[in-house]
């Protein structure tokens, strides 16, 4: 991280803290994009940016916060919630498009508050690259659409789990967690392997279980993507929580 800016991780179950300290401008902001998505990597059920320690020296420089949480609600589908920002930074915050994104609150206690009470419900399990992971994968998924009254997603969504668990079984032949989320108005998916080779379209069998791939992810989820996780990867998808 720049030497103008610094970063401090503190978790406290469930919610992470950013404190950044020193100047954020164009320069800093960068370094600030990294330490948000590095903090986002371990998958926090929620993140508080704390910005008492921070001189905002350039008001564009602020957009690092929106573009963060834009990328936290996708994966891995959690709120960001900043504190305490300066004056000036608190003004520059309400006349920009971030607060539309991005709650702000006036301290670190009330803005954990927030973003413990927003915490999405969420269902793990850490599966091995083996033939049985995609049934295990699409039983995780229907429990968690059973316990949180989505009859309707339950069978989309248990394609799509079981595609991206089979992509990794197939591709990348490691261990995985995967991970179930409810925040409405979406069911999020994702699976974090540990390769960072690109996700592949899919096999060659279609009808092999988990041989669609990517192909039906991409007609049955409403977005999916791809970004670095840690060592490795997460892939994730985005369906209506009906």
């Amino acid at each position: 991280m720049s030497s103008r800016i610094t970063c401090e991780v503190r978790t406290t179950a469930p919610v992470a803290v950013v404190r950044l300290s020193g100047v954020l401008d164009l320069c800093t902001m960068r370094s600030v994009h990294q330490a948000l998505d590095g903090a986002l990597a371990d998958q926090p059920e929620s993140l508080v940016v704390d910005l008492a320690e921070v001189d905002v020296e350039d008001r564009l420089a602020l957009s690092v916060f929106a573009a963060a949480a834009r990328r936290a609600e996708e994966w891995p589908a959690v709120p960001v919630v900043l504190c305490a920002p300066s004056p000036v930074a608190a003004r520059w915050l309400a006349e920009s498009t971030t607060c539309r994104v991005v709650p702000v609150s006036a301290d670190c206690t009330e803005a954990t508050r927030v973003a413990g009470a927003t915490a999405a419900l969420r269902m793990r399990a850490r599966l091995e690259p083996v033939a049985e992971a995609c049934r295990r994968a699409r039983e995780l998924v229907t429990d968690a659409c059973t316990r949180w009254n989505l009859p309707e997603a339950s069978g989309p969504a248990a394609l799509v789990l079981s595609e991206l668990v089979g992509n990794v079984v197939r591709h990348a032949g490691t261990p995985m967690q995967v991970t179930v989320t409810l925040r409405r108005p979406y069911l999020h998916l994702a699976v974090v392997d540990g390769s960072r080779a690109q996700a592949r379209p899919g096999g060659t069998d279609l009808r092999a279980e988990g041989g669609r791939g990517l192909l039906l992810v991409r007609e049955l989820a409403q977005r999916w993507g791809s970004v670095p996780a840690g060592p490795g990867k997460a892939v994730w998808a985005m369906l209506p929580a009906t």
